[in-house]
Order: C-alpha cells, then sequence, then structure tokens
C-alpha cells in the first residue's frame, strides 16, 4: 500500500538517501565565484525553505539576503535567479542565443513565427477573428441576463478559440465536451506544475514514479491530453494541398512531407504534437487570466471601471472595438498594462541553461548552468512603480493622461525566447477587454467578498468566483 501522506514520503526520500554525498559534488556551489545562495540539503535542495505556494515570494526573501543574483536548489537541481530584468536585459543583449534549447528549438521557433504570421498573426485576418469571437462570448454572457455564474471555463474558452482557429481551422462551441476536457487538463497541470512533489520528480524521476502526488496527476494529465491530440487532431489529416493550407497543422505536414528524405528534419509527429500542445497552452492559459483577473478588478474598483467605459463610449462608441482604437486610449492601455502588472500572471518565467560559460557581474556562470528570470521582483518594486502594492493605472501614464511605457514592465519575457505570440495577446487582451465593458458593468453578487488573493500554481490566476454581467444596453 502506498504511503500518502506527503510529509511522510519527503522524509522516507531523505532518510533513503541522505547519506549519498555525490550530492554536494555535484550541486553544490563549487565554481569559483559562482552566485552565493543559502545551503542545500542533501537531495531536497532548499525546499524545505521555500513556500510553493508563494514560490516567488520566497525567492525576494532570498534575494535580499544573498543579493540580486543568487543561487537556490530545487531538488538536485541548481539554478540561478536573477532578480532584476535590467540584469535578464544584459545577458540577452550580451549573448544572443546564450539561452536556446539547440537547433531544435530554433527550427520549430522559426516555423512557429512564420506561420502564425501567414495565418494572419499581427494583421487585420486575426483581428476580425477575435472581434467574430468576442461576439460569441458577448451573446454567452448576456444568456445570464445579469444573474451570478463562474466565468474561467467562458473566458477560457474565448481565448482558446483563437489558437485553436489557427491550428485546426475552426473553433468550439463553449459547452463542446472535448473542447472543455482539453482546457481542463491544461488548467489543472498549470495548478499542480508547482508543488513539491512536481519539483522533487523532475530532480529523481525513476525513484518519484513509485510514489503517489501531484506528478503522477501531471504526467497522467499530459499523457490524455497530447494523445488526443496527437490522435485527432493530427492523425485524421489524408489529403494535404501544399497550394491551400487551412491550418497550421497542414502547414506543419506539408512541410514534413518536403523533409522526407532528410533523416535530419525536425519536421516528425512527435515535435508536431508538443508544438500543438504547447500552443494550445500557452495561447490560452496567460492571456484567459489576465481577462479574469481584470474582470477581477472591475469589480473590486469601480471608480476605474466607469473610467475605461467612458473612454469607450468616446473613442469606439457603439461600434466594434478594432486594434487602430488602443492608440487613442490611454486610460484603457494603462489599465490593462496594470492589469498584467498587479496580477503577476508568470512570477517566475522558463528556466533556461547557458549555451555557453558567461561572466556577469562579477560571477561565473558554466555553460549548462539553470538560469530563472524572477519577473516578479521587479513588477513590486518601489523603484518601478510609485505603489507597487496597489493597483494603480497612474503608473502607466503621465501628468497629462498619456500612456508611458515602463522599462521594468516585461510580461511576455524578453531577448530571443520572448513569448512567440506577443503581439496576438497584446490584440487579444485589448479587443476582448474593451469589448466586454463596452456591452457590461461587472459587479460582485450581493453580499460577495472580492478576495485578490492569487491561486498560485504555474501562474498566479484570481479565485474562482461568480459575477454579476449586468448589460449596458
Amino acid at each position: 500500500m502506498f504511503i500518502s501522506d506527503p510529509l511522510l514520503i519527503l522524509l522516507t526520500i531523505v532518510l533513503c538517501l541522505i547519506l549519498i554525498n555525490i550530492f554536494y559534488s555535484r550541486n553544490g556551489n563549487v565554481v569559483n565565484n559562482f552566485p552565493p545562495g543559502p545551503k542545500p540539503l542533501p537531495i531536497i535542495g532548499n525546499l524545505h525553505t521555500l513556500n510553493p505556494k508563494k514560490l516567488y515570494q520566497s525567492l525576494i526573501e532570498v534575494s535580499k539576503q544573498y543579493g540580486s543574483i543568487f543561487t537556490v536548489h530545487i531538488g538536485t537541481q541548481r539554478m540561478v535567479i536573477l532578480p532584476f530584468v535590467p540584469i535578464f536585459h544584459i545577458l540577452n543583449k550580451g549573448y544572443g542565443m546564450v539561452f536556446s534549447n539547440g537547433e531544435n528549438w530554433k527550427a520549430m521557433r522559426r516555423f512557429t513565427l512564420s506561420t502564425l504570421r501567414d495565418f494572419g498573426m499581427g494583421r487585420k485576418l486575426i483581428e476580425n477573428k477575435i472581434n467574430e469571437e468576442s461576439d460569441y462570448l458577448v451573446e454567452k454572457i448576456k444568456s445570464f441576463k445579469g444573474k451570478p455564474f463562474e466565468n474561467t471555463m467562458i473566458i477560457n474558452g474565448a481565448v482558446a478559440n483563437i489558437i485553436v482557429s489557427i491550428l485546426l481551422g475552426h473553433r468550439f462551441e463553449y459547452h463542446n465536451p472535448t473542447f472543455l476536457r482539453l482546457m481542463k487538463l491544461v488548467n489543472e497541470n498549470v495548478t499542480l506544475v508547482g508543488s513539491p512533489m512536481v519539483m522533487l520528480y523532475n530532480s529523481f524521476p525513476s525513484i518519484m514514479s513509485w510514489l503517489p502526488g501531484a506528478h503522477k496527476a501531471v504526467n497522467q494529465n499530459a499523457i490524455e491530453f497530447l494523445n488526443y491530440i496527437k490522435e485527432t487532431f493530427i492523425g485524421q489529416r489524408n489529403d494535404l494541398d501544399v497550394n491551400y493550407q487551412k491550418d497550421l497543422i497542414e502547414a506543419f505536414l506539408i512541410k514534413q512531407q518536403a523533409e522526407k528524405d532528410n533523416n535530419g528534419s525536425y519536421f516528425h509527429n512527435e515535435n508536431l504534437t508538443m508544438l500543438v500542445g504547447n500552443l494550445f497552452g500557452a495561447g490560452t492559459e496567460t492571456t484567459s487570466t489576465t481577462l479574469r483577473w481584470g474582470i477581477l478588478l472591475m469589480m473590486k474598483y469601480p471608480e476605474i471601471q466607469k473610467n475605461v467605459q467612458n473612454e469607450i463610449e468616446k473613442v469606439i462608441g457603439l461600434s466594434q472595438p478594432q486594434a487602430e482604437h488602443r492608440k487613442m486610449m490611454p486610460y484603457t492601455d494603462a489599465v490593462i498594462h496594470e492589469t498584467q502588472r498587479f496580477g503577476n500572471i508568470l512570477p517566475l518565467n522558463l528556466p533556461r541553461a547557458t549555451t555557453q560559460d558567461v561572466n556577469l557581474r562579477g560571477y561565473f556562470l558554466p555553460k549548462g548552468t539553470y538560469v530563472v528570470p524572477l519577473l516578479a521582483s521587479v513588477l513590486r518594486d518601489k523603484a518601478h512603480f510609485e505603489r507597487p502594492d496597489e493597483f494603480y493605472p497612474q503608473h502607466f501614464l503621465d501628468s497629462e493622461g498619456n500612456f508611458v511605457k515602463n522599462e521594468a514592465f516585461l510580461p511576455f519575457s524578453a531577448g530571443k525566447r520572448s513569448c512567440a505570440g506577443e503581439n496576438l495577446a497584446k490584440m487579444e487582451l485589448f479587443l476582448f477587454f474593451t469589448r466586454l465593458l463596452q456591452n457590461f458593468t461587472f459587479q460582485p453578487p450581493p453580499g460577495a467578498v472580492l478576495d485578490l488573493t492569487p491561486v498560485a500554481g504555474f501562474t498566479l490566476s484570481p479565485m474562482r468566483l461568480k459575477i454579476c454581467a449586468v448589460p449596458r444596453t
């Protein structure tokens, strides 16, 4: 019978492997001039000092003791944390592809960017798709007639349908059971992936595979998700027309046919499955989470909501919002940016490995060092934002009400590894947000308490709660 108590599992692992002295030789800060950090324990590293539900806050506290560049151990994996965005800029400017993951990553990124452009990203074609989807979203929300409803899967569905239309060439109805299941698998994994059991699994997959825990659910969800993509989205493509590519999957398969005699080609089904899965997840989670934060914050601060609606009435009126309206709507633009900053949706970016030796501010990072940008630290830094712990749109406005950029604001990361869908996400946020506030005033149900405490996972999402969308027309 398996042990079910996570604490007992952790203690069992430590007791069984405590005498493995190679831990220190492999993972201690033995490199000269390596960034300092708290001393790790065998096997678990620094996990005992980090709060998995508030990992980014734990790391900010570590930075106060060890400085802006420091080292932590997640299990046996040594990672260098870069809490300040300017340092991350230095690495990207100075070393170009220093964080890349080889030719496979480069080939997939080139294909993705090129194909997204071909299917309208950043152009009127994709703007029309977003506006069409916003019509479906508005009609769905109107069906609740101002009564309380939970908006997570509806907002997720609207955002997911944009990337689905690029991947598959069509959209899903919000109640489609397959669509709901795929989004549920993504949502569950985003929440579970930050758990201690998953962190330990990354260090000890062979041992942890025998133990129950969140890592089991993450693996099972991923297998189900990718198998469905492989069997349904990809496996049913037969007649391909090189002159008419309906969607990204067909574009990939046609490229695969063209390179079928190339044994070293990266255009194989395994890469396609992972690419589609990654685009579906990445193209849904962060944007939909930001929109849900936006709705929650508009309910929390009705005077800000009213200011946005006044600007919408002045610039757009009853017309369909267009991307070109954004430059004429500085207050709305500032509210969207402040929602991203305050929501802190992605406090920790994905780890990247250096592909060459790096000297950084007196420290030496040998090739293969894992580096993690801690974006959360700068988003709540008083040196960059006047009221870092408040929702304050004026962070992005000058004294005359004009929109101003802030170099510390990097919600999509930076450099060669920046988000491939950044332009798409920006357009989605503006068009969906303005369309929603054009049509509805968002209010909490009578007696409801609005809690801004985030739900921690890979992203920080707002708590699920019921909302009231009162029609404005």
